[in-house]
């Protein structure tokens, strides 16, 4: 079953996200899958941000078919994550306190130039409206899956899909590993899990990892992982040079295929 979100886009109404709904107890959620810009909103951006340069790209193409093969259920967006971050918390605390970092409704991008025009980055009413129109929908269905996931099967694994371009000097020095779990320290998923997916990844000789290095997973994580509860929760940070072209954004499934194959392994990990 696939269940959509909408929103007003001006003169038209569209999708804000889609769940695909799955049989096992596994959500797949990409939260900075979407690119979209809505007309209003863009034509007061800078035009290099226009295009949404740091989306995550690709990553539901990777992780669709996948989730197909497992039957996982996916949420995904449509709206870029330069509209509001759906990773972050909607009072807009910072993630990493003392570290820069883009906001809940960012206003620089990860090169750190302005993302809006001079005079038109959105007021405190704006970024409410957001929060209001994309923000409650896409954590409202997270919510319901896994719920709806918990009372089926009795538990549920949530996992958050990302990647990013394995170079950000304003995020991190030098580059990025390959692969980048994150478990809130070890606070969003049992101990015995977050060992199994690094066992898997120390199995393997072909990409670099760190385990709860700089990305130790972001809101959607740390604020829905509870195993007390039933509830673990990973993400999985990837470095874009790993299946596309960086500077292209162009996406290679010669170079996709390793790392789909490592995702799977790391999902049927956790389903057994």
């Amino acid at each position: 079953m696939t269940i959509l979100g909408y929103f007003d886009a001006g003169n038209d109404t569209m999708s804000s996200f889609t769940l695909q709904r799955g049989s096992v107890p596994l959500l797949i959620s990409l939260p900075h899958d979407g690119s979209f810009i809505p007309p209003p909103i863009a034509a007061r951006m800078r035009p290099s941000a226009r295009h949404s340069p740091d989306t995550d790209w690709h990553v539901g193409r990777l992780y669709e078919p996948l989730a197909r093969a497992l039957g996982a259920s996916v949420l995904k967006p449509q709206a870029s994550r330069y509209v509001i971050d759906l990773n972050r918390p909607a009072d807009g605390h910072a993630l990493y306190p003392g570290q820069r970092e883009t906001g809940l409704v960012p206003l620089i991008g990860f090169d750190g130039e302005a993302l809006y025009r001079d005079g038109e980055a959105p007021d405190a009413t704006e970024v409410q409206q957001r929060v209001a129109a994309f923000w409650q929908p896409y954590h409202q269905a997270l919510q319901q899956e896994l719920a709806r996931l918990c009372a089926e099967h009795g538990h549920a694994l949530l996992w958050e899909g990302h990647s990013i371009r394995s170079q950000v000097p304003m995020l991190f020095e030098g580059r990025l590993p390959d692969f980048n779990l994150g478990t809130a320290s070890g606070q969003s998923c049992d101990g015995a899990v977050r060992q199994r997916l690094q066992d898997c990844l120390q199995a393997q000789p072909d990409f670099s990892f760190a385990v709860d290095g700089r990305f130790k997973g972001g809101y959607i994580t740390r604020h829905y992982g509870c195993p007390d509860a039933g509830v673990q929760a990973v993400q999985l940070e990837l470095a874009q040079l790993n299946y596309m072209d960086e500077r292209t954004f162009a996406y290679d499934p010669a170079r996709a295929a390793p790392v789909q194959a490592l995702i799977e392994r790391m999902l049927r990990t956790c389903l057994r």
